[in-house]
């Protein structure tokens, strides 16, 4: 999509984002619903407490969907006299509260896998847990794949943090199905062990969900954008150093401030090389919403 300085571009680019972002949201969300109501119907015909962790973190993912879509269409609003810099911040307040839901989807899972292994119970239809599991890996891929793919073009942290961690519940639905392999080979507790460690391995993954949205929230800046932002300002013609360079995510937007070096010379020139070095960054950064540039004059000091 093209890019220029003008306001209206940028408004036309978060908006159509904010529209990409809730497409992938609905989407997914039914994605990952329907597997659950696969699941629940296996869990609830098996009595597998593996398979009825993975089926509850599914569930759970699912309805974290729900406050990344409020977020996204508050994301739409425009600046008001009291958030002057706009409503972009829900995307990473709902970033936070899709932590805790997972969270508590951990305790809840190892809580039942818990009180399995103290009162254990014969399992049924193993070969139905077994294709569950496997229906739980196929529709958290697909989802993983869709939400990073969007989340990745339109700039998201939470949800490229929700595909990653997508991707990862994959892998402890194939965990379902190693546990219903061991009960078959004769290990009748393999299934709440692996419901333990799903629930550890979810905990283990938020780690890094926690980080990402952390440094969203700090206004923590990936060192790659503001290299390349430098670059794009200080190839401006005109420009003798940049001073001061902020940037930080606002959503899935970026905004900042510059203080760029230029030689002493009329304010229509200075006026020039400022709106030069703004289409230069525009081009560099697609995801750039705001950028105030100021001038100063004088010597570079390298």
């Amino acid at each position: 999509m093209p890019h220029t300085h003008d306001a209206a571009d940028s408004i036309d680019d978060a908006m159509e984002a904010n529209r990409e972002g809730i497409r992938a949201l609905k989407i997914s969300m039914v994605i990952l619903l329907a597997t659950t109501l696969l699941q629940v119907i296996v869990v609830v015909i098996s009595g597998s407490v593996a398979l009825l962790a993975d089926t509850i973190h599914n569930f759970s993912d699912a309805l974290t969907a729900v406050p990344l879509w409020i977020a996204f269409i508050l994301g739409r609003k425009v600046a008001s006299k009291r958030y002057t810099y706009g409503y972009g911040r829900a995307e990473d307040l709902a970033g936070l509260f899709i932590v805790l839901v997972i969270a508590l989807s951990a305790v809840l899972a190892a809580w039942h896998s818990i009180e399995r292994l103290v009162n254990p119970q014969p399992l049924q239809n193993l070969w139905w847990v077994l294709a569950a599991g496997l229906i739980g890996f196929a529709g958290n891929e697909l989802v993983a794949v869709y939400r990073i793919r969007v989340g990745q073009k339109i700039g998201s942290a939470a949800l490229v943090a929700d595909g990653v961690h997508a991707r990862t519940d994959g892998f402890t639905s194939l965990a379902v199905v190693f546990g219903a392999v061991g009960v078959m080979l004769g290990f009748p507790l393999a299934d709440p062990v692996i419901g333990l460690l799903i629930s550890a391995a979810i905990i283990v993954l938020l780690a890094g969900t926690v980080k990402s949205i952390g440094r969203r929230l700090m206004d923590g800046i990936e060192p790659e954008l503001v290299s390349r932002a430098r670059t794009a300002l200080e190839g401006a013609p005109g420009v003798l150093e940049v001073s001061r360079l902020q940037l930080r995510w606002v959503g899935h937007r970026l905004q900042g401030s510059s203080t760029i070096v230029v030689a002493d010379a009329a304010l229509s020139q200075i006026e020039g090389i400022i709106a030069e070095a703004e289409q230069r960054l525009a081009a560099a950064l697609p995801k750039l919403e705001d950028m105030v540039i100021t001038a100063s004059t004088g010597e570079p000091r390298r």
